[in-house]
C-alpha cells in the first residue's frame, strides 16, 4: 500500500507539473503574439485616423476612414506610385542579379576544389562583419568619382545603387548557398560525368532543379534587403522621381511628421503588402530551404 501510495503521488505531481508547463507555454506564447501584433495594429489604427496626428493616436480611434489612404495617393507633390515603382524595380533586378551570381559562386566553392578556396570563403564571411555604415562614405566618394566617367553609374542613379547592393549581398548568401549545394549528393556529377555530361549542363539541368528551396529563401532576402533598405538609397538619391518608397515617405513626413503620421502610416502598410504576400505564397520554399541549408556547411 505505501508503494501504491508513492506512485499515485508521484503520478500526480508528474501530471500538475505537466498542467504548470502547458499554462506557462500558453501565457508565452500569448505574450509573444500579443509583442509582435500590436505594432501592426497600432499602424493600421493610425492610418486610419482621420486626425493623423500622433497627439491623438488611440488604438480605436474616433470616426476611423481612409482619409489618409486618399491624400497620400493623390498628392502631386509626393508620388506615391514612382516610389513604389521603383523600390519594386530596384528590389527585383537586385534579387535576381544577386541570385544569379551567388548560385554560380557557391557551385564552383562547393563543388570545385582550388587553390585559395578556404581564404576566399573565410574573407567573404570576414567582410560581412564590418557594419554598411562604415563604409558609409567611401561608397558615396567612390560612385560620385565612377558617375564622372560613367554617368549611369554616378550618384541619383537606380544603377549605381543596384551595384552597391549587389556588392553587400554576397557573403551571406553565397555561404548559405554553398551549405545547401553541400547537401546534394556528388553521385549526381559523378553519374553525369561519366555519361559524357559537362559541369555546366550538370549545373542547369541536374543541381538547379534541386536548389529550388534555397533559390527561394535567397531571393527573398535579397529582395527584402534591398526593398526596405533607406540609408544607401538616402545617400545615393538626390531627386524626387527616383526615390525609394522608404525614402520618399520620409521625405514625405520630413519635419512635420507628427502632423503627417496617419499618412505616413498609410504608405508604409501599402508598402509591406507585397513583401506579406511574397511570404504568404512561398513560405513551405522558405521553411524548407532555410533548414535544410542549414545542416551543413
Amino acid at each position: 500500500m505505501s508503494d501504491m501510495g508513492t506512485f499515485q503521488q508521484l503520478r500526480s505531481s508528474i501530471k500538475t507539473r505537466r498542467k504548470v508547463s502547458v499554462a506557462l507555454r500558453l501565457i508565452l506564447a500569448v505574450f509573444l503574439i500579443i509583442f509582435s501584433i500590436f505594432p501592426i495594429l497600432w499602424v493600421l489604427s493610425a492610418s486610419l485616423n482621420p486626425t493623423g496626428t500622433l497627439a491623438t493616436q488611440k488604438l480605436i480611434p474616433d470616426n476611423p476612414g481612409f482619409g489618409n489612404y486618399t491624400e497620400l495617393l493623390n498628392s502631386t507633390q509626393f508620388p506615391f506610385w514612382t516610389w513604389f515603382g521603383n523600390s519594386i524595380k530596384i528590389a527585383t533586378i537586385t534579387a535576381v542579379l544577386s541570385l544569379s551570381i551567388t548560385t554560380i559562386a557557391a557551385y564552383a566553392f562547393s563543388r570545385f576544389r582550388f587553390k585559395g578556396r578556404q581564404t576566399m570563403l573565410k574573407g567573404l564571411l570576414l567582410i560581412q562583419t564590418f557594419p554598411t555604415l562604415l563604409a558609409l562614405v567611401a561608397t558615396f566618394l567612390m560612385i560620385s568619382q565612377v558617375g564622372d566617367i560613367i554617368p549611369f553609374l554616378g550618384l541619383n542613379t537606380h544603377a549605381s545603387l543596384i551595384l552597391v547592393y549587389l556588392g553587400g549581398a554576397m557573403g551571406v548568401n553565397i555561404w548559405l548557398m554553398k551549405g545547401y549545394l553541400d547537401t546534394v549528393p556528388r553521385d549526381i556529377d559523378e553519374s553525369a560525368m561519366v555519361e559524357g555530361a559537362t559541369h555546366w549542363q550538370i549545373f542547369t539541368r541536374l543541381i538547379l532543379p534541386l536548389l529550388r528551396p534555397i533559390l527561394v529563401v535567397v531571393g527573398l532576402l535579397s529582395y527584402i534587403g534591398t526593398y526596405g533598405e533607406f540609408v544607401l538609397a538616402r545617400v545615393l538619391l538626390k531627386s524626387n522621381e527616383n526615390y525609394t518608397l522608404m525614402v520618399g515617405l520620409e521625405r514625405f513626413a520630413g519635419a512635420q511628421m507628427s502632423q503627417r503620421w496617419g499618412v505616413f502610416a498609410a504608405g508604409a502598410l501599402m508598402g509591406a503588402l507585397p513583401i506579406m504576400i511574397i511570404y504568404l505564397i512561398l513560405q513551405d520554399l522558405i521553411v524548407g530551404g532555410l533548414t535544410t541549408g542549414a545542416v551543413k556547411g
